[in-house]
């Protein structure tokens, strides 16, 4: 017991730095959701259900725009199609879980946990691992549900002489800056936000899935030239 809880508190005080910056946009999908129409319980229950900031910002300004749930989905999923990779990166580190550990641990799983994670298993092997993944992955979730929570609250007082929609793109972009460090992240951002302007008239949304698709594949093709 005192192995597991050494490891859940190593956990939580490495996480406790990415909390800061978890906080305003929490605020920012809450307040959104019930800014396109959204009751506060399906805001609540679309945090709870997804848990995938990116994804519910994006599925939130579908919504506005009155896309049909299909797009919403399917836009949702290309969005997060990155959670597979991260799935069968940390999956080894948990051979040893019961089905049902695995999938409560996929539940909880985010970039910041997921990169935190696999960075302490792979210089330390006497961490309790489940423990010290859940002393990360827990608080992230805690706090972003206190914060979609503030953030409907507030975001339903707000006039609507303010346009709080806007606050949408602006927490993609601070999102997206910081992640382009290298070419192939560069190529990719570039060009997946080409075609989805470029598309942006196109039916059901299809500019943005589609950016979102050549995008990946444009970063894959640079880093595979990039590394030759």
């Amino acid at each position: 017991m005192s192995s597991r809880r050494a490891s859940f508190l190593d956990g939580a005080r490495a996480v406790a730095p990415v909390l800061v910056g978890v906080i305003p946009f929490g605020l920012v999908a809450g307040a959104a959701a019930v800014r396109v129409g959204l009751s506060g319980l399906q805001a609540v229950g679309l945090s709870v259900i997804v848990f995938a900031g990116a994804s519910q910002l994006a599925a939130i300004e579908l919504f506005g725009q009155d896309a049909p749930i299909a797009v919403v989905v399917v836009t949702a999923l290309v969005i997060n199609l990155r959670m597979t990779m991260y799935s069968a990166s940390i999956a080894p580190y948990f051979q040893r879980a019961t089905t049902r550990v695995r999938a409560g641990l996929a539940y909880l799983l985010t970039d910041q946990a997921y990169a935190l994670s696999v960075t302490r298993f792979q210089t330390d092997e006497t961490v309790d691992r489940a423990w010290y993944y859940l002393g990360a992955a827990v608080p992230l979730w805690v706090v972003w549900q206190i914060c979609t929570v503030i953030g409907i609250v507030v975001g339903a007082r707000v006039p609507d002489s303010l346009p709080l929609e806007f606050a949408i793109p602006l927490t993609f972009l601070a999102l997206l800056v910081p992640s382009i460090t290298d070419r192939p992240s560069a190529a990719a951002a570039a060009i997946a936000g080409t075609v989805a302007v470029v598309g942006a008239d196109l039916p059901l949304n299809l500019g943005l899935i589609t950016g979102a698709i050549i995008g990946i594949v444009a970063g894959l093709v640079v880093e595979t030239g990039w590394e030759r």
